[in-house]
């Protein structure tokens, strides 16, 4: 698949709909060595993959449980068990995060950030054009302090994304190509 075919055709897919298995210890290499190819301000190289896998999503979604519970002493059992349930909605998770230099000369902490979205960007691709589904969350657990500690990212860290990546049945239907119109404008000078 070249890479405009894949940019064009590349959709979410829902962990509802993933199975096992993930991709192999090849493919997982393609996946990551895409994502660390991304743009990258200053050459700081700011993504942190950190993979879930096996037992460790159970572990992880222990961790969520315990997270939204410090968050929300109001959230009943129901709620616990669906944060519980999160990490094993796909054979594989890739935390993303940014390690941030705050800071840095040259390379503001926001573009640190963007680099490491740009990096899930790629990861993305790649297991779209390997013929995985894939689909980038963030919710409370990607902006929880709690979590990043658990992963092991520094406070000054931040998570960009949980990417639940499987295998599926059948590439996704393509979406329509949208109207361009409605978000593109020319620029000739200041207003």
């Amino acid at each position: 698949m070249n890479v405009i075919d894949a940019l064009l055709a590349r959709r979410s897919v829902s962990p509802r709909v993933v199975r096992d298995p993930g991709p192999n210890d090849a493919e997982l290499n393609l996946i990551l060595s895409a994502g660390a190819r991304a743009a990258d301000h200053g050459r700081m190289r700011p993504w942190r993959f950190i993979l879930v896998q096996g037992a460790a999503r159970v572990r992880l979604g222990e961790v969520f449980a315990a997270c939204r519970r410090r968050r929300d002493p109001t959230a009943n059992d129901a709620e616990i068990d669906k944060e519980r349930a999160k990490p094993l909605r796909a054979p594989l998770v890739i935390a993303v995060a940014a390690h941030v230099v705050a800071g840095h000369a040259t390379v503001r902490a926001v573009d640190q950030v963007h680099a490491a979205a740009a990096a899930a960007q790629n990861i993305l691709l790649a297991c779209f054009a390997l013929g995985f589904g894939a689909m980038w969350l963030t919710g409370s657990n990607a902006h929880d302090p709690n979590v990043k500690r658990a992963l092991g990212l520094a406070a000054t860290d931040e998570i960009v994304g949980f990417l639940y990546v499987g295998s599926i049945d059948a590439p996704p239907e393509p979406l329509p190509v949208e109207d361009l119109a409605a978000n593109v404008v020319e620029w000739t000078g200041p207003a």
